[in-house]
Parts: C-alpha cells; structure tokens; sequence
C-alpha cells in the first residue's frame, strides 16, 4: 500500500506480473485518461507530463512487465528512483520531453536548448510565479556542459500563498532565450494540479 507518511509508492502497492496483465488493460485505460489531463505542449518541441501516482505506477509496473523484473529488490530499485517524481503537498513534479524527431533535429536543438530544465517557470494569476527546479537524483545523471537531455525530471515548490492563488488564469511558460513559448492551463488541469498541490 502506499506509505501513508510520505504518499510515496511501496512494494505492496505493485502487482506480480500475472495479477498485472489481469488489470492492465482497465488500469491503462485510467492512466491515459490522466495524463491526457497532466499532458502540456509548449510549443512544437517540448511537452511537459506531470506526474502523480498512478503515472508512476503504470510507468515502474510496465518496465516490471516488459524487462521481467520479478523479485521486491527489482521493483524496489525502480521505486528508489522514480518515487521522487510523486508530488508531496506543496509540490508538483514534471517530466520534460524534449521531442526531436530526426538526427537533424538532435543536433540543432540539444546544444541550443542547455539549461531548459531551468527555464520553465508557472505565472500565477496574482502576478505571482514559480519556477522549476530539477529533481536532483535525475540531474547528476543527465546534467552536460554542451548539450541537453531529451528527457529532464522537474519540480515545482510552492508556499501556501502560491496554492492558494493556483486557480484560474495559469499560465505555463518557458522563457529559455532560444526557445519562447508559453500555454494557458486548461481548467482542467489546474484542477488535476491543484489536488496535487493539496495532497
């Protein structure tokens, strides 16, 4: 079950994979329905999914099924290391794709987007904002001096004054100097956040 103290994921949360497979196709049709509400494109090239979790659920029990991982050690390794991307209250956790679709787009891009994971930034409608900070365990691993990842892990930390102006007009914005761009949250989403926010 879920450790109550922390809202993280614990090895009773997971199924074997035989249970699994039973569950899986009502469990996958859930999870698609979530991240449709947590999925945000900004722009052409980035899109940010923020993570709860049943995201992180699905994503450690998918990697259990596909690479066979059988034994609470395996599952447990997944967990030391995607259990830091399940929000706390005051928190929300993202991570970013960068979607290059040729070698063409890697080598132009990468270079010229360093420090995106930096640049993400949530303006709240009292004129407020916030601005993301990397997950430090996934950073040492994929922070380069020349070029970024196509993947970064992101969080946000807001007060009590920020949750409580979290309604209406948030607007969600990269202001990196290669690449502008900025979204208005869907009602939606603010509300799907906002939980998260709450805990």
């Amino acid at each position: 079950m879920t450790d109550a103290k922390t809202g993280k994921l614990t090895i009773d949360d997971f199924a074997d994979i035989r249970a699994y497979e039973r569950e899986r196709p009502a469990f996958r049709e859930h999870v698609i329905e979530v991240k449709r509400r947590r999925r945000i494109s900004l722009g052409t090239l980035v899109t940010l999914l923020f993570e709860n979790r049943d995201t992180i659920r699905f994503q450690i029990q998918e990697m259990a099924r596909v690479e066979k991982l059988d034994t609470d050690a395996a599952i447990q390794e997944e967990l030391d290391i995607y259990n830091a991307m399940i929000p706390s209250p005051g928190q929300l956790c993202a991570t970013m794709f960068i979607e290059l679709t040729s070698d063409e787009q890697v080598r132009e891009w990468l270079p010229k987007l360093l420090g995106i994971e930096r640049s993400v930034v949530f303006r709240l409608p009292d004129g407020d904002s916030v601005r993301a900070v990397t997950e430090e365990q996934h950073d040492s691993q994929l922070t380069r001096t020349d070029v970024t990842a196509a993947v970064h892990y992101i969080r946000f930390e807001l007060s009590p004054a920020h949750i409580a102006a979290f309604e209406g007009p948030v607007v969600l914005e990269i202001d990196h100097p290669n690449y502008r761009e900025q979204v208005e949250l869907l009602p939606e989403t603010v509300a799907e956040l906002r939980r998260d926010l709450l805990g």
